[in-house]
């Protein structure tokens, strides 16, 4: 197979060998693959994959048809449009998939659609509802809402029936976030005189750290899930104490198989069928071919965008590639 391959920094595309599925495995034909800061880190060195997954092709999300499975696979067989949070490995055209981790594809998803859509909807899911709690009717503020995990939250924090009010930097983008449900789209200065908010989804990192918290409702809950302006921070622990606060951190790729698992079928259940009706959608800013990854990380690299950058792939493989 072809695969996007970190050499000493740089991104070659190489002849790499094809996959082995293992117990429980799914061989996926990669059609998409969305870019994530998590890959801009790994190629810097400064984000290494979870053991198992390949050190140096990068891409934690996927989508494409199974070729082939491995013994115990019980759900999906060859044909079958799947789409994935991966350890790593996505962009190349053959990549290994948990089939407990596996989503199917609603029907006439496009494929960059697809391959954008699991790590920044699963992020986002998990940071509003499994570590905040958030419930209907509450407030919300988004940081960094033109991104793909921003234009995600705040897409499902509207159908939740929430108040979102989003920050973005780039004014020509608001409009385009506005359209996505976002009751208020602002500029990040200021933001918290638009409060009081039950949740804080922070994307952007420490500066904005002090100012969320005072921006808090009374038990309101702040989740930390981006750190791209700095990750060092002074709290007032008086304030965190006066609004009955908390303070959430999480990331995805490193979590044990039940964890992901248990994140995929919250996914299944819950945001699926929003996708399936056109509830919610998955902004693709661009696309690329496996040949161009250099310049679809420098459009990624390059920010004022809305939503995913996705890489395509396009390898022809035979339902007999998996062993």
């Amino acid at each position: 197979m072809r695969a996007v391959t970190i050499v000493d920094g740089r991104l070659e595309v190489r002849d790499r060998p094809d996959p082995d599925t293992g117990a429980g495995e799914l061989l996926v034909q990669v059609r998409a693959a969305g870019l994530n800061a998590a890959d801009l880190l790994q190629r810097q060195g400064l984000y290494p994959p979870p053991p198992g997954s390949p050190a140096d092709i990068p891409g934690l999300e996927l989508a494409g048809e199974v070729v082939g499975t491995g013994r115990d696979v019980t759900r999906f067989s060859p044909g079958v449009r799947v789409m994935a949070v991966v350890g790593g490995g996505a962009q190349a055209e053959l990549a290994l998939v948990h089939e407990r981790h596996a989503l199917p594809v609603p029907d006439g998803l496009a494929w960059d659609e697809a391959g954008g859509f699991p790590e920044a909807f699963t992020t986002a899911h998990d940071a509003l509802f499994t570590q905040c709690g958030l419930a209907m009717g509450e407030r919300v503020c988004v940081h960094g809402a033109a991104g793909g995990v921003g234009t995600a939250a705040v897409q499902l924090a509207t159908a939740a029936g929430c108040r979102v009010t989003a920050t973005v930097r780039r004014p020509e983008l608001r409009d385009a976030v506005a359209g996505l449900g976002a009751h208020d789209v602002i500029d990040p200065d200021g933001f918290e005189r638009r409060g009081p908010f039950d949740v804080v989804l922070e994307l952007v990192g420490a500066p904005n750290l002090a100012a969320d918290l005072r921006s808090l409702a009374t038990g309101g809950r702040i989740t930390v899930i981006g750190v791209g302006a700095g990750a060092g921070a002074e709290l007032d622990l008086l304030t965190l104490m006066a609004r009955r606060a908390r303070i959430h951190g999480s990331t995805l790729r490193a979590r044990s198989l039940e964890d992901k698992a248990v994140a995929a079928r919250a996914i299944e259940s819950h945001v699926l069928p929003l996708l399936a009706s056109g509830a919610v959608r998955v902004p693709v800013v661009a696309s690329f071919e496996l040949d161009e990854c250099e310049a679809a990380y420098e459009r990624f690299a390059a920010g004022a965008k809305l939503g995913k950058v996705v890489l395509r792939a396009g390898r022809e493989a035979s339902p007999a590639a998996g062993r």
